[in-house]
């Protein structure tokens, strides 16, 4: 009997996809916002740093809900942990890229976006229409 259920569901019902759309259109908006208003260049720095948020927690996702059922929970927990892990280190890799990487750069919009988009991860539970309640 095979322990590790993989989830066939298609990305679009993952759970987690209503919050990585979110993210996604957070992100592409502050950086056109600030293209429109501070120009080119803090435009690319706020979509480089809304992507710094983005790839990592779409990596996660994808390990995080790989497996599903009972019989998975030993695969699920690893997952999770090298799911968290591998974002971690993505995370950072993509930071050192940005910085050593693209010149001219704008340091306030990289991290403004970063932040912007990664408060959507915090408020994620007021974006979930489904309520997880008790048998």
């Amino acid at each position: 009997m095979e322990t590790r259920t993989p989830n066939r569901l298609p990305f679009h019902r993952w759970p987690v996809f209503p919050v990585l759309l979110a993210q996604l259109i957070v992100l592409l908006l502050a950086a056109l916002v600030l293209w429109q208003w501070q120009g080119k260049v803090s435009g690319y720095s706020g979509l480089m740093g809304g992507l710094i948020v983005w790839v990592p927690n779409l990596y996660f996702a994808y390990k995080a809900f790989r497996y599903t059922g009972a019989r998975a929970a030993q695969a699920i927990v690893r997952s999770f942990y090298a799911g968290e892990a591998g974002k971690m280190i993505l995370t950072a890799v993509l930071f050192a890229l940005a910085f050593a990487g693209v010149k001219p750069l704008a340091p306030l919009a990289l991290f403004g976006c970063f932040l912007l988009t990664q408060m959507v991860s915090w408020f994620a539970p007021l974006l979930m229409k489904t309520r997880f309640s008790r048998p």
